[in-house]
């Protein structure tokens, strides 16, 4: 809520949209809803039993809370719903209210992500697949790497035209630019080897965008540290970028805030918007050691300077999430 809160006063909309609230859609991801809830509660069953059990249980373990919860705090009465794609969740949800906005269905669309995905079962459950890191250390693309750490967070950002934003003075951070999604169709929680599935969600979105790879100056990647994944990324921003692959800066904000799950997408969406208006690329923490698979720019040491001869800067921001689901976006500087 208090994202939600600040996205909206930040668009000049801390009362309240000003345009007709039925035009207005809401769209939160998130990838595993209210596990917190789930626990607690089966321990209130098990101990005191079913008429102990919260009566608000249901609405607070449902994965589209967030979008309804906060669709009735700020009145938006346009399309509401909550997308549930693991990890790209967040990037979707900000894809699918770029759509609404596009295709004329709302003036504007409140979207983001959202998990509080740190619990025991949680915890245990991703340990038990050998996910997260047993050193507890986020080395993205790094030859040490041994699997994520787990965070907690929520992003949320408001999406509109341009010209309905300029002609009542709001201040543009960004442009979304363009989204492309895909399916890896490969396997539930390992990626496809050779980043088909991926690649194709960076070529659509960057084709949507109507950029060519050499118009791409920094990569927001998934980055999640863990074997697979980095590995896969890297073939996949090969194929899709080809030699600018080599050229571009390529980070992981994970090594600094940890893997938000289905937060993921929109809080490094926000903060890909953010890197842009500065004009830098953060680095990835701790990355020392290169190994054969992961052989791209992953920006060691500190930020840098991003360059784009004079045009907007670009970045394109990199979510994947178990299930094979794959979700691009593509952003520029205001």
């Amino acid at each position: 809520m208090v994202a939600s809160d600040e996205a909206l006063a930040q668009a000049g909309w801390a009362d309240g949209p000003s345009v007709d609230p039925d035009r207005v859609g809401c769209v939160m991801g998130t990838g595993i809803g209210g596990i917190g809830t789930i626990e607690e509660q089966l321990e209130v069953l098990r101990v005191r039993g079913a008429a102990a059990v919260s009566a608000l249980a249901v609405p607070m373990m449902m994965a589209n809370a967030a979008s309804g919860v906060l669709a009735m705090r700020h009145g938006l009465k346009g399309q509401c719903y909550g997308t549930v794609s693991a990890c790209a969740a967040g990037a979707h949800a900000i894809g699918a209210g770029l759509r609404m906005v596009q295709h004329g269905d709302v003036e504007a669309c409140l979207v983001g992500g959202a998990e509080a995905g740190i619990t025991p079962l949680a915890q245990a459950a991703f340990e038990g697949m050998g996910a997260t890191s047993p050193s507890g250390v986020s080395l993205p693309f790094d030859a040490r790497r041994d699997g994520f750490v787990m965070g907690e967070g929520a992003a949320a950002l408001v999406l509109e035209s341009e010209e309905a934003a300029r002609e009542r003075g709001a201040e543009v951070l960004g442009y979304l630019i363009g989204y492309g999604a895909t399916a890896d169709a490969h396997h539930l929680t390992a990626p496809d080897p050779s980043g088909g599935g991926a690649s194709r969600a960076i070529t659509l979105a960057i084709a949507d965008a109507e950029v060519e790879p050499d118009g791409v100056d920094w990569v927001n990647a998934h980055g999640t540290s863990t074997p697979l994944n980095d590995a896969s990324e890297t073939e996949a921003l090969k194929t899709a970028l080809g030699k600018r692959a080599h050229e571009i800066p390529v980070s992981s904000l994970k090594s600094a805030i940890g893997h938000t799950l289905g937060a993921a997408g929109a809080v490094e969406a926000a903060a890909t918007v953010l890197a842009l208006r500065r004009g830098i690329a953060p680095p990835t923490v701790g990355w020392e050691e290169r190994e054969e698979s992961c052989d791209l720019d992953y920006v060691p040491g500190d930020a840098r300077t991003l360059e784009s001869d004079g045009r907007p800067l670009r970045a394109i921001s990199n979510s994947f999430g178990f299930g094979g689901h794959n979700a691009v976006l593509c952003l520029e500087a205001a």
